[in-house]
């Protein structure tokens, strides 16, 4: 079993698949850490302009740069 990348409360960018739309840009915090599907982890992560957490692959996350 892998260990996930990202930790909670860490800030990172998501990029969305194609059909996803209206996904606010930014930074995006890591809530929780959920199991794999496959060999991709997943997280919940939440955006500070949204009222609501996401769902997110690990292969769509990235650190997010210092300002």
């Amino acid at each position: 079993m892998s260990l996930h990348r990202y930790r909670i409360g860490q800030l990172v960018e998501f990029m969305p698949d194609k059909l996803q739309v209206s996904v606010p840009t930014g930074a995006y915090s890591i809530t929780r850490l959920l199991p794999a599907v496959g060999r991709d982890h997943q997280y919940r992560i939440k955006n500070a302009t949204e009222l609501f957490e996401r769902i997110a692959r690990e292969s769509q996350l990235k650190i997010r740069a210092s300002p």
